[in-house]
């Protein structure tokens, strides 16, 4: 008895706004006293969302004491579904005892989460006049009236954003945040936090403890139409007993970025990269990104070469800041760089995302125009100089009173999604989309996505991106090994070559014009390699090439066995140098002497290169063919052309042209 008398001493004491003995409750059972003990820890040690369950419990049996209205508003202003029973229970405590410690501070955080900013402002003013309040304090004190006046105004001009829940399929009774997404908004990754946690819950050495918390895991869903499915772990290659948090990924949903805290490097970043289904281990990222210091946000440019993120490195302009890495020619990351005071401020600076344009980030800011905690701004970077626009608050609804962050942006610019521990959610914190073509206008940038194939059946293809000004490589990739499918977003400013090689297959060529885009443009080009590279010709990579054909095609080996000295009426064959979705200026001096160059514009949209004008066999055209590649043009191949339309050779003997097959 005597023992558990002292502690509820020193429990009563822990926060100055109460004196020892203070409880009115004189008889307490065992078991509230153990959950009493739990709760203040967690309390002292700021884990108020934890802690505020069993606060809430023990005010139900014990309505009357001060102390546990308290603590409990205390929590709650740590739960943004909480607040307004927050406010509520500290203007009672604060009606018993005006003198209490800081409370009248604490009361005003309450009033500004309930939007009540000049009542805020009003109790605010009262604080400072305290003999009491120290000059840190005051400090403290003078940031929160700000966020209350650029909230006043901020409210009262609200922006035409649309906030929906994704729904219960993904966000559960329990928290669900940091969404990060693939830019064809198919996959989404994200932060879960709850009973389905790997380890369950568990104590600071992660042990299994019924009074300890869910550790982070990382958890995935994608569309099936228009639709999310339901989410579930990633797995057991990146999810452990640790947090383990999602925090940025790839473009093409290929790489993800992963943050993980082993207790004595204050948090670095890892990555995994998706195998066919299957994400390897996560590594930590090379180079000098990690350090001693706390890093805890990633995003990744569009050619990969890139790396945006958050750190507390000393040195920068106040808590977090924002930096840039360059990826080095080994692999790793380097060159580290500081984006600057225009982004950065005193304040934390936090959660950068980078849009696959190259030019426009968003990000989160607890200082500039803030009306509460982070704010979600929006600057673009000035490819010139390298500097940074002045960021622009995105404005109310989509920032609140409390900390808006992590916030991401598909490809087309006009979805973005974050998440909110808002009234009337399914959990603690859920996912929520934004409609945000009112807000901004959507950035330039073109996704070119498909699937590369055999016969029908996906393949691993490498893929490499020029840009036709200064030949310089983009990005080199690969199609994903199971799926085969790929993506990659193209920036404004240039044209581009890509080009799509498979061992033993010859490679096909898709070239893209954005020099002059000025809006968001995405085109699907399936790759199907059907030829193999000891036979004639590879198949134009646009139109995308049909998979719906499983029938083994003939090769031009066998068809010229057949019919390579026949002649049909209405059937020409031409040797192809080029192909363009628009006509342009195509040099060929390099063939001089070999006949004339003409465009051939086919019922399909594009245009294409011959040179030699038509000959009736196909030995003829196999013949001039062999020229044109002596001459340098090495990817020259016949393609046939029937009454003005373009066949394949496999397409010669449904139509009658050639003699079948002798089986």
């Amino acid at each position: 008895m005597k023992k558990n008398l002292l502690l509820l001493l020193i429990l009563c004491s822990v926060h100055a706004a109460f004196s020892q003995g203070s409880m009115k409750t004189r008889k307490w059972r065992k078991t509230e006293l153990d959950s009493l003990a739990k709760a203040q820890t967690m309390f002292e040690e700021e884990n108020f969302v934890m802690a505020l369950p069993y606060y809430e419990k023990m005010l139900e049996n014990h309505p009357k004491e001060t102390y546990l209205k308290y603590v409990t508003g205390i929590c709650g202003l740590y739960r943004s579904d909480y607040h307004a029973r927050a406010l509520e229970l500290l203007l009672q405590v604060y009606e018993k005892n005006k003198k209490a410690a800081d409370v009248e501070y604490d009361i005003a955080r309450a009033y500004h989460y309930n939007y009540k900013f000049d009542e805020a402002l009003a109790m605010l003013d009262k604080y400072v006049k305290r003999k009491s309040t120290t000059p840190e304090k005051k400090k403290l004190a003078e940031q929160l009236a700000s966020y209350c006046n650029n909230a006043k105004a901020l409210v009262a001009s609200p922006v035409e954003a649309q906030i929906e829940n994704i729904g219960e399929i993904v966000n559960t009774t329990n928290s669900e945040y940091v969404p990060v997404i693939s830019s064809d908004e198919q996959v989404m990754i994200y932060t879960y936090r709850g009973d389905e946690s790997t380890g369950g819950k568990q104590n600071a050495f992660n042990q299994p403890d019924e009074f300890g918390i869910y550790y982070e895991d990382v958890f995935i869903t994608h569309k099936e139409g228009d639709k999310w499915v339901a989410g579930g772990s990633i797995g057991p290659n990146i999810n452990t007993n640790a947090h383990d948090a999602a925090i940025g990924i790839s473009n093409d949903g290929q790489k993800l970025f992963v943050f993980r805290d082993n207790g004595y490097d204050g948090g670095d970043i890892y990555i995994s990269v998706l195998r066919g289904d299957t994400w390897s281990e996560p590594e930590k990222l090379r180079g000098d990104v990690n350090t001693s210091a706390w890093e805890g946000s990633a995003s990744l440019s569009a050619d990969e070469k890139i790396l945006y993120f958050s750190s507390e490195w000393p040195g920068g302009f106040g808590g977090k800041d924002l930096y840039m890495a360059s990826l080095m020619p080994d692999g790793s990351w380097g060159k580290i760089k500081n984006l600057g005071a225009t982004v950065n401020t005193v304040y934390d600076d936090d959660a950068p995302f980078i849009h696959p344009d190259g030019v426009t980030m968003l990000y989160s800011s607890k200082g500039l125009n803030s009306m509460g905690g982070y704010d979600i701004f929006k600057t673009e970077l000035n490819p010139k100089d390298s500097s940074w626009s002045t960021p622009v608050n995105m404005g109310y609804p989509i920032n609140t009173p409390d900390e808006d962050i992590y916030f991401v942006l598909a490809a087309n610019g006009t979805r973005g999604y974050y998440a909110s521990g808002k009234s009337g959610g399914f959990g603690l914190q859920d996912i929520y989309s934004v409609d945000v073509s009112k807000v901004m206008k959507a950035p330039a940038v073109f996704m070119l996505s498909g699937i590369t194939t055999v016969d029908s059946k996906p393949v691993e293809a490498q893929i490499k991106v020029e840009t036709t000004s200064g030949n310089t490589v983009f990005r080199e990739f690969a199609s994903n090994l199971q799926s085969g499918s790929y993506l990659v977003n193209l920036p404004p400013g240039t044209d581009y070559k890509v080009t799509y090689s498979l061992k033993d297959y010859p490679s096909q060529t898709v070239n893209v014009e954005a020099r002059a885009l000025s809006a968001y443009t995405e085109k699907k080009v399936n790759i199907n390699f059907t030829i193999p590279k000891d036979t004639l010709p590879k198949a134009d990579s646009i139109p995308p090439v049909k998979t719906d054909t499983v029938a083994r095609k003939p090769t031009i080996g066998e068809v010229v066995n057949r019919v390579g000295n026949s002649s049909k009426e209405g059937l020409e064959f031409k040797v192809q140098i080029a192909a363009y979705n628009l006509p342009k200026n195509y040099n060929y001096n390099h063939l001089k002497g070999l006949g004339k160059v003409e465009k051939l514009l086919l019922d399909d949209g594009i245009t294409r290169f011959t040179i030699g004008g038509a000959f009736n066999t196909l030995n003829e055209a196999i013949a001039h063919k062999d020229k044109v590649r002596a001459a340098g043009q090495t990817d020259a191949f016949v393609t046939a052309i029937y009454q003005g339309k373009r066949v394949y050779l496999e397409e010669l003997e449904k139509l009658g042209l050639i003699p079948a097959q002798t089986k």
